[in-house]
């Protein structure tokens, strides 16, 4: 019967009828598919849709940004980027896209990308709640690991000042210079959190005496000054509960 149909248009073509009319590509079952949260039928049927290169530019986003949501509530996240990046060039005013895009280059723990997918959402639509607080929370997290690389591998204190050999060990090495300065962050939060002006004289007395016993049993047989800092930071971060 389809060889039939196709002859007779063929004849009306042949003969100067009218031409043959296009098919429409159906994106009903692609969407069905992916509203029933079926990867393996929306994997077809839309595959089906945006891969005929006669899919209009419409339905072949629809297509797209339903299967690259399918894949994204399924863990499936390089391919739900892929989706999404191909919707968002045919069509760059998806605010959505670009947010939803955004977490997932998160979820890879790619911070620069997943923020300008959250600006790029902003300034198709400033009001995009979604996207502001994504943004706003990156931007805060960029800047927290900017501070932290900005202070890498420097102690509490000023290195120039060194006088004790305790001192120029720890500047000497990155990671006792990083202990250091966590020791004495940590140190200064619970003494700040303390609950009462004597639990806070006590956590600073113990601190004190942590220096002083540095101070002294630096460089004595048996000493392990970074054994000892990690201890000290191990007992601190438990104070609180951190």
């Amino acid at each position: 019967m389809i060889l039939c149909v196709l002859s007779a248009h063929q004849g009306r073509a042949a003969t100067g009828g009218e031409p043959a009319a296009v098919a429409q590509i159906d994106i009903a079952p692609c969407l069905a598919a992916t509203a029933a949260d079926d990867v393996e039928k929306a994997t077809s049927a839309c595959g089906d849709v945006i891969d005929n290169e006669k899919t209009a530019k419409p339905d072949l986003v629809k297509a797209l940004v339903s299967r690259g949501a399918l894949l994204a509530r399924h863990d499936q996240i390089d391919r739900a980027i892929a989706d999404f990046s191909r919707a968002l060039l045919l069509d760059p005013s998806l605010a959505d896209i670009f947010n939803a895009r955004g977490e997932l280059w998160l979820k890879k723990g790619d911070r620069p990308k997943a923020v300008q997918d959250f600006g790029a959402a902003l300034r198709i639509n400033p009001n995009h709640e979604k996207a502001r607080a994504n943004h706003k929370a990156m931007a805060q997290e960029l800047e927290r690991l900017g501070a932290q690389m900005a202070v890498a591998g420097k102690p509490s204190f000023n290195c120039a000042r060194a006088r004790r050999a305790v001192e120029k060990a720890i500047c000497g090495s990155p990671e006792l210079a990083d202990l250091d300065r966590e020791i004495f962050a940590a140190s200064a939060r619970v003494t700040r959190e303390a609950g009462s002006p004597a639990e806070a004289k006590t956590l600073q007395r113990e601190q004190d005496d942590f220096i002083a016993g540095r101070n002294a049993e630096f460089g004595r047989p048996g000493y392990d000054l970074k054994k000892a800092m990690k201890d000290r930071l191990q007992r601190l971060n438990g104070v609180d509960g951190y």
